[in-house]
């Protein structure tokens, strides 16, 4: 079982993150912690810098102020000894796709340091929770979008990590197989592991994660539990409340004299 939310150890610590672009501040003075055994998911509008936040979190955009810890190491001071404990599923993310899905695997366990039995047990066992058996074989080009996401996820897992960083890893994915991926993810949280995920995808957010953090310009303004945020009504009406509101659609009149 999961170690209680509560007295579990921390995994994740971001303390003061902080991400220049010219003379805007995507990220201002980010500081949050997730525990050991928790689903945690990062919530915001659309340039709220999320993942930015989650690529500083991984080592994969360095960050101007600020320290990231993973299991008590700094991120970016010993990057390959904190990346051995995380895998990432990363937004607008990149795969080697002249290679199949099989040879992306082998490749992902290997660059990991797996021996090939092991990679290709692994492999087997993924492609089979994925519904990606009959694909493995074809190139990851030819993958429609919700395969590739797949895939992805699968080749961020296959060295079994302590933390999974998943930024959008429903997006594109159909409401099946999002379900299949939500079940594993749920196994793995209760065996111990620590999955923390960006989503728009708010009823999804609260039906699935015991703890999320609502990211708004860069700053952390709620973050605790799924209940102690949402504060007695739903995720989504916090969400709003606390990104500026709902906008009336006022001066929209033209839109209702319609052309033809």
């Amino acid at each position: 079982m999961a170690p209680n939310r509560e007295t579990a150890k921390v995994v994740l610590s971001i303390s003061g993150l902080v991400k220049h672009f010219g003379e805007n501040t995507a990220v201002d003075g980010v500081a949050l912690d997730v525990h050991e055994g928790s689903f945690y998911g990062i919530v915001g509008p659309n340039g709220a810098g999320k993942t930015t936040t989650l690529s500083m979190v991984t080592g994969l955009l360095r960050p101007d102020g600020g320290t990231v810890t993973v299991h008590d190491v700094n991120v970016w001071k010993h990057p390959s000894k904190a990346k051995r404990s995380i895998g990432v599923l990363p937004d607008r993310l990149r795969l080697f796709d002249r290679l199949t899905g099989a040879q992306l695997l082998y490749y992902s366990g290997t660059l990991r340091g797996l021996d090939a039995d092991t990679v290709r047990d692994r492999a087997g066992d993924l492609a089979s929770a994925f519904g990606l058996e009959d694909a493995l074989n074809r190139l990851v080009a030819d993958y429609s979008a919700g395969m590739t996401k797949k895939i992805a996820l699968a080749a961020a897992m296959i060295h079994s990590p302590r933390l999974l960083v998943l930024d959008e890893p429903f997006e594109s994915v159909d409401p099946v197989s999002a379900a299949n991926v939500i079940e594993i993810l749920q196994k793995y949280v209760a065996a111990g592991g620590t999955v923390v995920l960006s989503s728009h995808g708010m009823d999804l957010i609260q039906r699935v994660c015991d703890s999320v953090a609502i990211i708004v310009q860069g700053k952390v303004l709620a973050s605790g539990s799924v209940d102690e945020v949402r504060a007695g009504g739903t995720l989504e009406d916090r969400f709003v409340e606390l990104a500026g509101g709902r906008k009336a659609a006022e001066g929209m009149e033209w839109l209702h004299s319609f052309s033809d």
